[in-house]
């Protein structure tokens, strides 16, 4: 099957978590092409239409899959090949794009969502899936906390939290983090920014928790690279976290947004010794790349009948 994707073209490249499905899709025999959207704005958006109509006109994909509801939309102004489109979540959380989003889910053939928060939001027809993005289980070997300190520069008794983003990310609520940890003593809070993805595997086996407070996600990659790392993981109720690591010994998700809150939480993923269950609850969520590339062959086969 022919799979043409569409998707946002970022100075750095395409989002990681799309590239890597898409590889995983390659791997499991599907032929696949992106069609970059560079432009910003609805217009610019827009815009692409013509180069969209020349993209399927030559390459004469099967499927249609955008990412986001605004490449949705631009990828349903054709007609002529069936459009799944996946929502990651901020295309749903904020009132403006959904507004434009839900033209893209009534107009195509199938819908991926990665959170039931935001299937509520959206209120799709039938025609819809949970599928969360997954991650590439091999690019996060388990490597022993003593030896990951090593290679990180990170003292062998000190007491680390990642925070699950950057600094300069409003979204992300770091001086909430900064707040919370700050009510414990001799606890350093590291910022997730500027890393490779093995100094990432790494640093999430050499730190003692990891800790998300966004104001707003998806289905947050993040905590499912944690939980392949067997990593302490503490949040807010936001996105899906709380279906991905509810009832995991070592993970906590916090009832409100009160610091001291979290910093009690903190303290019991600080408390826990060993590596959590999170890889194996990926394993059987079927949450790594190749078991999610087998249910979007399904969405793609289910699609191109309608």
């Amino acid at each position: 099957m022919k799979i043409l994707i569409v998707a946002r073209y970022k100075e750095r490249g395409y989002t990681p978590f799309v590239q890597e499905q898409v590889e995983a899709l390659e791997k499991a025999g599907q032929e696949c092409r992106f069609f970059p959207v560079r432009s910003r704005g609805v217009l610019g958006y827009l815009r692409h239409l013509p180069d969209l109509r020349h993209a399927i006109s030559e390459f004469k994909p099967d499927i249609v899959h955008a990412h986001y509801g605004l490449c949705g939309l631009l990828s349903n102004l054709q007609r002529k090949v069936p459009v799944v489109t996946t929502y990651h979540g901020s295309d749903i959380n904020n009132r403006k794009i959904l507004r434009l989003s839900r033209w893209a889910i009534r107009l195509s053939a199938y819908n991926i969502f990665v959170s039931f928060k935001n299937i509520e939001t959206a209120c799709p027809g039938n025609n819809h899936a949970l599928i969360p993005c997954g991650i590439n289980l091999e690019d996060y070997p388990i490597t022993d906390k003593v030896v990951a300190r090593n290679q990180m520069g990170l003292e062998p008794s000190g007491k680390y939290v990642l925070f699950a983003g950057a600094y300069d990310n409003p979204v992300k609520d770091p001086d909430l983090a900064k707040t919370a940890v700050g009510y414990l003593t001799g606890v350093r809070l590291l910022e997730l920014k500027g890393y490779s993805r093995q100094q990432v595997a790494l640093l999430m086996q050499a730190v003692d928790a990891i800790l998300m407070t966004s104001r707003s996600e998806g289905s947050p990659q993040v905590i499912k690279e944690a939980m392949a790392c067997g990593c302490p993981i503490v949040s807010v109720d936001v996105g899906d976290v709380r279906e991905r690591i509810g009832e995991i010994d070592g993970c906590f998700v916090a009832d409100t947004r009160d610091p001291e809150e979290l910093a009690g939480l903190i303290g019991k993923a600080l408390a826990f010794t060993g590596r959590t269950d999170g890889r194996d609850r990926i394993i059987a969520s079927g949450l790594d790349n190749n078991s999610v590339a087998v249910e979007l062959k399904k969405i793609y086969m289910i699609s191109q009948k309608r």
